[in-house]
């Protein structure tokens, strides 16, 4: 069992096993839950990990979707 001592404020700090397990940072935000008596928590992902790929394939707007599997399979065009 990994432990942690809580301040005089009621803070602790989160062993370091804790913070890689969970994938946090300084800065990012926890969540509490209880479910059946058990304290269960969380990172709290505030954007969806699909927002940092918003408009990277803007440049392909307006091709057909089959052209573009073709392509990427390295089929040849012929229809």
């Amino acid at each position: 069992m990994i432990t942690a001592k809580i301040t005089s404020k009621g803070q602790i700090t989160l062993p370091k096993k804790i913070r890689e397990k969970l994938g946090v940072h300084p800065g990012e935000e926890l969540g509490f839950e209880e479910q059946d008596n058990l304290i269960v928590i969380r990172k709290v992902v505030t954007e969806s990990p699909f927002d940092k790929w918003v408009g990277k394939l803007k440049h392909l707007q307006g091709q057909r979707s089959d052209d573009l599997v073709r392509e990427a399979r390295g089929h040849d065009n012929v229809g």
